[in-house]
């Protein structure tokens, strides 16, 4: 019994070493593309640096924030820095950015037409029901001359002046865009959920936003923890040469390094 005692004793010993020279650990959740997959790029690198990098992956828009509100992750890095605003305004989140990493341009895509001089008079136009990029969309559309907007920040379909050709339109979530392209004329598709469906905003959009845009992907954490060591490290880790020159070899131009 003293010998099973002696050796549970140096078992227990043993566990309580092991577990204080573990690898900490950063949770960061994101979308799967391009969030995801530039995250995974630098993961060896973290390692290195003694962070254990554990990445989420998240499809839905609402989720991120109220989890790092919630303290359920330590990071996100899904989307630009004027829907960050719209969720701190609506939600009173206590959160911040620490990096501008990439700009994913919003594209127009069809399934139906391959020129926007063909859009037909009273088409389906689907665009993002979030406020930010609704607002995009509707800038977008306007660029290309199809409506007139009234002046004013984050545009909604009701501050639509001039609809020459009496467009419907669709607001829907954002996900939900690719799946519906059969069922509408012409949709705004932000970058990421382009990619997810396997489009190319180089090769299929109609039209897209250019480098100019000023809906730059950042990296986000809670008030208080912008100096934490392993979220610096991250910081340092997403731009990098190394990732600028990944993010370039990657996405062949469909998404663009913002640092």
């Amino acid at each position: 019994m003293k010998l099973l005692a002696l050796v549970a004793c140096l078992l227990s010993l043993c566990g309580c070493s092991s577990s204080s020279k573990e690898t900490p650990t950063l949770k960061v959740a994101a979308s799967p593309t391009p969030h995801a997959i530039i995250l995974n790029s630098v993961k060896e690198d973290l390692k290195k640096e003694g962070i254990n990098l554990e990445i989420i992956e998240i499809d839905d828009y609402n989720i991120p924030n109220r989890s790092l509100a919630d303290k359920e992750i330590d990071a996100n890095y899904f989307q630009h820095e004027q829907f960050l605003q719209n969720q701190i305004a609506e939600h009173h989140y206590c959160l911040v950015s620490i990096a501008t990493i990439h700009i994913e341009p919003l594209s127009l895509y069809s399934h139906t037409i391959s020129s926007l001089s063909d859009l037909p008079d009273a088409a389906k136009i689907a665009i993002p029901n979030d406020p930010t990029n609704e607002g995009r969309a509707l800038a977008l559309l306007e660029q290309q001359s199809l409506i007139s907007l009234k002046a004013g920040p984050n545009s909604t379909i009701h501050m639509i002046s001039k609809n020459p050709k009496q467009l419907q339109f669709l607001e829907i979530d954002a996900a939900l865009l690719p799946r519906i392209l059969d069922d509408v004329s012409l949709a705004a598709i932000p970058t990421n959920y382009a990619l997810q469906a396997g489009l190319s905003p180089a090769k299929d959009a109609l039209a897209h936003e250019d480098s100019s845009s000023p809906y730059v992907n950042v990296l986000v954490v809670r008030c208080g923890d912008e100096t934490r060591e392993d979220l610096q490290k991250l910081k340092e880790a997403l731009t990098s040469d190394k990732t600028r020159q990944f993010i370039l070899d990657r996405f062949h131009g469909e998404i663009v390094p913002a640092f």
